[in-house]
């Protein structure tokens, strides 16, 4: 009896063990986007990285917040999402050029500037997320767009409306044809 006891209690603390970290993970010169396969510390603007069940260790890492919400957004994507983190534009230090390595928010309460004028790291338009609703609302006023929750984003904020591709490849033309119903 005290055997079984004693494995009970091994296995429930072996299972405690396996709960999978969600913290936000810094960027590093080896952090690379999902989608581009390249450098994020080498793109400006605001990042995003998603956090999903069964796949510890890094998270999924991406060059826009706009690729972000898109991904999030895809039909294809089967994992349960844990955590999503965004960039916090209004955090002490960040700039557009230098959105910063470890000020990440949760992207489910950040507020977003969309439709603004300032390009995300791969040049097409980007959302700027905010935690405080006070820096959002000075950067809309500076850079234009509307203020948003996550959930209230249009899939022409993160996908180009009427089928014309936002950056230098095809990116959009294949979030396009993976969409389509």
């Amino acid at each position: 009896m005290k055997r079984a006891l004693i494995f009970a209690l091994a296995l429930a603390a072996c299972q405690e063990d396996l709960a999978q970290n969600t913290d936000p993970v810094a960027l590093t010169p080896e952090t690379l986007g999902h989608f581009c396969q390249m450098n994020l510390l080498e793109h400006e603007g605001p990042k995003g990285q998603v956090h999903l069940e069964g796949l510890p260790g890094a998270p999924l890492f991406f060059s826009q917040v706009s690729d972000t919400v898109a991904y999030l957004r895809l039909p294809e994507q089967s994992h349960k999402v844990l955590a999503i983190y965004v960039s916090d534009m209004g955090a002490d230090g960040a700039t557009w050029e230098d959105p910063g390595a470890t000020n990440w928010i949760d992207a489910t309460t950040a507020h977003y500037v969309v439709g603004g004028n300032r390009p995300g790291g791969m040049g097409a338009p980007e959302l700027a997320p905010f935690a405080d609703l006070a820096d959002a609302q000075a950067f809309a006023a500076d850079h234009g767009g509307t203020i948003l929750s996550l959930d209230e984003i249009p899939a022409d904020a993160v996908i180009a409306p009427g089928g014309e591709a936002t950056g230098d490849d095809d990116y959009s033309d294949r979030l396009r044809a993976l969409t389509k119903g």
